[in-house]
Order: C-alpha cells, then sequence, then structure tokens
C-alpha cells in the first residue's frame, strides 16, 4: 500500500497480476473526472503520478472514461479498461472509440475490443523465451515494440516483453493489453502471455473480428 505516494481520491490498481497476485501494470484511477475537467490538468496529473495509463471516470454509471499516458492521451488501452471495468464493477464502458463491453469470470475480467482502436505497435517475433529475457530496457531504435516468443506454441502460451521508447519515463510496460490484442488478431488464435516480471494476459479472439482481454486485477490503494 505505501509503494503508491498519489494524492486523494486516486485509486491505484494493478491490472493482469500474475497467478499468484502480484505483478500486474498499476494504473491510477480518478473516480471523479471533475476535480480535472479539462486536458491540460489531466495531462499533467498523467505526468506526475508517473503510471503507464492514467483513467479519468467522467459519468461512473455510463463508464464514460478518459486515458492518459505521462504524455499523451489514448482513445483506447488495455489494462486501463479493463481495471475500470473492473473498478466500477459495469458491463458497459464508453470511450471515444466507441462502447466496450465487459464481463467477469471468476478471477478473471474481460473486455471486448476491436484491433483497430489499438495505437499502433510493432510486433517482433524472436526465436526464444531467453533472447526476450535478454533485451535491454528500452531497446534500441524508435515507435512501441511488443517483443515475444514462443513459451509453448501447441498451448499457446507467450513470452513477451513491451517497451513504449516514448521518452516518457516508462522505459518497460508491465503488462499491455493492446499489444496482447494485436497479437491475438495477427496469430489468430487465443494466447496465454506472460509479460514483464510476471504479469498474465488472456486472450481470445472471436469470428466478428473482436478479441477479448482478460486478465487479474487488484486494489492496491484506495484513494
Amino acid at each position: 500500500m505505501s509503494d503508491y505516494d498519489v494524492p486523494a481520491g486516486i485509486d491505484v490498481l494493478r491490472v493482469f497480476c500474475g497467478p499468484d497476485g502480484r505483478h500486474g501494470n498499476a494504473l491510477g484511477v480518478v473516480r471523479d473526472g471533475r476535480d480535472h475537467p479539462d486536458a491540460v490538468s489531466r495531462q499533467e496529473l498523467a505526468r506526475k503520478l508517473g503510471f503507464s495509463e492514467t483513467v479519468f471516470v467522467d459519468d461512473p454509471e455510463r463508464g464514460h472514461l478518459d486515458i492518459y499516458t505521462p504524455g499523451l492521451r489514448l482513445p483506447f488501452a488495455g489494462h486501463p479498461v479493463v481495471g475500470a471495468a473492473w473498478l466500477l464493477d459495469l458491463e458497459i464502458l464508453e470511450l471515444g472509440v466507441g462502447e466496450v463491453f465487459a464481463r467477469q469470470d471468476g478471477e478473471f475480467s474481460w473486455i471486448t475490443a476491436r484491433p483497430e482502436w489499438a495505437p499502433p505497435r510493432t510486433l517482433e517475433r524472436y526465436g526464444s523465451v531467453a533472447e526476450v529475457d535478454a533485451l535491454p530496457a528500452p531497446p534500441p531504435g524508435e515507435g512501441w515494440l511488443y517483443a515475444w516468443a514462443w513459451e509453448d506454441e501447441a498451448a499457446g502460451r507467450v513470452r513477451a516483453r513491451g517497451f513504449p521508447r516514448r521518452f516518457d519515463g516508462i522505459a518497460e510496460d508491465e503488462a499491455t493489453g493492446a499489444a496482447a490484442l494485436l497479437l491475438s488478431d495477427r496469430l489468430g488464435r487465443a494466447l496465454n502471455i506472460r509479460q514483464g516480471h510476471g504479469s498474465q494476459i488472456l486472450t481470445a479472439p472471436a469470428p466478428d473480428g473482436t478479441v477479448e482481454i482478460g486478465g487479474r486485477v487488484v486494489l492496491a490503494l484506495k484513494g
């Protein structure tokens, strides 16, 4: 609980936790978006918090969300939407891209999203898990890199690491729902992804072109 130093009124979640409940990507949730009514103040808060994403809840009943990284606003991102769906306990969330459907299934929270909603990513396959593990953070180069390798191709198990390379203080993203969505869509199959230090992301593509993204969510700090 003491790991996060945030202002009052901001919850901190860990999204896509591992089977042991550890790891996951930290998410700041501003429950009352009226406290930061404009894009400038929201961007400034997201920068100060330093999480890979911070989400502002503009309408908790309708699930209207506004998402920011430390350096830019996003129309969609995976782990903020999964986290907000769990926290608000809603079946539909409203984003700039449209309505996002959510569901709870035991310990997992799921959302349904479209690949075209996700920001561009370079999905680069490596020959082995060891090669992915050996990458520096971040690797040389430009643009968002999702480095992955099969742990067990027959079982759909993947090892991955995510590198925004935006120079906004986030050298490595611990768990990236949007990149997992794109990888599942490209491969055309359900995946069980181990990302970062031990986060877990599940995906399941559907015949209509959508992809479900699921994971565990933990409340790390009640604001």
